[in-house]
């Protein structure tokens, strides 16, 4: 084959690639038909992240662009159908669709007959009665057959005018006002009467009360339904086959609450050095601030110790400020509030370890340190004016982006609504499933082989820290309640010596607390308070 030969060959295969809509309509078109993206990207043969890219203002190649821009293509056409369609049937239906001649008609012979069945001006509003001789019209002067609310009047307008070639009359002033109707009672509080067209509000019960149920697709029902049938009721396999898959469902949830979300998750940013893993078994440079703290010593005598378990910590702490997009390095010392990330900080000197836990956690070395964004705010907050409890830590730069407090929120709500119902239902297949979609979906969402779909090694940081944060902050509550805190130790436990039950509620709830256990610390220094045998 010579040279000109190839180059009509290569030419003769080449093919021009598919064109694309714009990046915002490709969005657009999916939710449009209520697709989400796990949906589209499992036809398509990718992950939901990599379609989000793609509506993002990424551009696929090769085979799948054809693919993508023929789902797109097609979306479009079903929307263009579907809109024919809808006006088609307004057409018919719709008055303001009609032609300006029909509406005047209509409009005319509607009026004429509404006046033909109409009754006198005025008889509908006010009594009227007929004089039994006319008297002069209260308007114009002229004798008139009827009074209305005790004054002469003519009823019909016409009437009410000059004839004859007489000038017309000025009214006489009224003598008296028409004597005014007493208001009606003000009838008492109904509820009210559901209307054909009215929606009913589907409701869930949740502990003493009940609250809308969400209006989203329950994709954690139908799982653990279908877990419970393809294992033929077996509690234990469903449960251990649920726990398994917990993490693509994570995923899958995660994009159905984010439809019409106003902000698109980043799930691939570019990540600085200090988020990195420094080899493959060890860790970052981030300090979560994790506390494992115990009291040095307790005040002499007999103490009931309470260790109390934190109901949905990691749940709870998913609402934080979470940054949306790519982390920006700056070196500016001031706070701002509207951006979150991570911040290389000298912490302040803590001076309360005797009765609170140090909200950096213990921390060894001393010096300058990588915190989250829910670190700083609590050492910002509490050396404030309202607690003063230590001096604002000195910050020396910062990888932040523009935050928000309700990225995850929505999806928070689903995983505690179905938590919540699990509770009351006793449904502790439900109950272990959803514990494993949030713990697992923090826990993976970093350097990790088994959540390939969400990179944001941050956000991670940010949400264990959130949940250690919240545990300080419980900490401080009993303490400022006047109960002795004892210890705190990771996410979820809090140990204290008083009546505790009258600072926290006891239950299941993520708002609750529950027993994990009881012991005694310390022994009773009176002596008559100690049994004579044992003295």
């Amino acid at each position: 084959m010579t040279g000109f030969e190839a180059i009509d060959a290569l030419l003769a295969g080449a093919r021009q690639e598919a064109e694309l809509p714009p990046a915002g309509q490709r969005r657009v078109l999916r939710e449009a038909l209520n697709l989400s993206r796990t949906q589209v990207a499992r036809v398509l043969g990718v992950s939901p992240s990599t379609v989000g890219g793609w509506e993002s203002g990424r551009d696929p190649s090769g085979e799948i662009r054809e693919k993508y821009a023929y789902f797109l293509e097609g979306a479009r056409t079903k929307l263009e159908e579907q809109a024919e369609s809808a006006g088609e049937e307004a057409s018919s239906e719709d008055p303001a669709d009609q032609s300006p001649t029909d509406q005047i008609s209509r409009g005319q012979s509607s009026t004429n007959q509404d006046s033909a069945d109409a009754e006198p001006d005025g008889a509908g509003a006010d009594e009227v009665e007929t004089l039994s001789a006319p008297q002069p019209c209260v308007l114009c002067g002229r004798p008139a057959g009827h009074q209305v609310a005790g004054f002469p009047q003519h009823l019909d307008p016409g009437e009410c005018s000059a004839t004859d070639g007489q000038p017309q009359r000025t009214a006489p002033r009224a003598k008296a006002a028409a004597p005014a109707e007493p208001a009606p009672a003000e009838a008492p509080p109904t509820t009210p009467t559901p209307t054909a067209s009215a929606k009913p509000v589907k409701i869930v019960p949740v502990g003493r009360r009940v609250q809308p149920a969400s209006e989203l697709p329950d994709l954690i029902g139908d799982a653990v339904a279908a877990a419970l049938a393809e294992h033929a009721g077996d509690v234990d396999a469903a449960t251990a086959a649920l726990a398994k898959r917990a993490i693509p469902d994570a995923m899958a949830l995660l994009d159905e609450t984010r439809k019409g979300g106003r902000y698109d998750i980043v799930a691939h940013p570019w990540i600085p050095d200090i988020l990195r893993k420094q080899t493959a078994r060890g860790a970052d440079q981030i300090w979560e601030a994790r506390p494992k703290w115990a009291r040095p010593e307790l005040p002499a005598g007999r103490h009931e110790v309470t260790a109390l378990d934190i109901n949905g910590a990691y749940l709870s702490a998913l609402k934080t400020h979470l940054p949306i997009g790519q982390l920006e390095h700056s070196t500016d010392s001031h706070h701002d509030r509207r951006r979150a990330g991570v911040h290389l900080i000298t912490p302040p000197v803590w001076e309360h370890d005797a009765v609170l836990p140090n909200p950096v956690g213990n921390r060894d070395e001393p010096g300058p340190l990588w915190v989250t964004e829910p670190t700083l705010r609590l050492l910002l907050r509490l050396s404030g004016p309202k607690y003063g409890l230590c001096d604002p830590p000195e910050i020396h730069e910062s990888f932040t982006s523009g935050a928000t407090e309700g990225l995850l929120e929505k999806f928070r709500i689903a995983l505690k609504d179905a938590r919540d119902r699990a509770i009351v239902d006793a449904d502790e297949v439900t109950l272990e499933y959803v514990k494993a979609m949030y713990s697992k979906f923090v826990s993976t969402m970093g350097e990790s082989n088994y959540n390939r779909e969400l990179y944001r090694p941050d956000w991670m940081h940010l949400i264990r820290s959130q949940a250690f944060a919240n545990l300080w902050m419980k900490a401080y509550k009993a303490y400022d309640e006047g109960l002795v805190v004892v210890r705190a130790m990771g996410t979820d436990e809090l140990h204290v010596s008083g009546d505790w039950r009258s600072v926290f509620p006891e239950g299941r709830g993520v708002s609750e607390v529950k027993v994990k256990d009881t012991y005694t610390v310390g022994s009773d220094t009176d002596p008559a308070a100690v049994p004579e045998h044992d003295r």
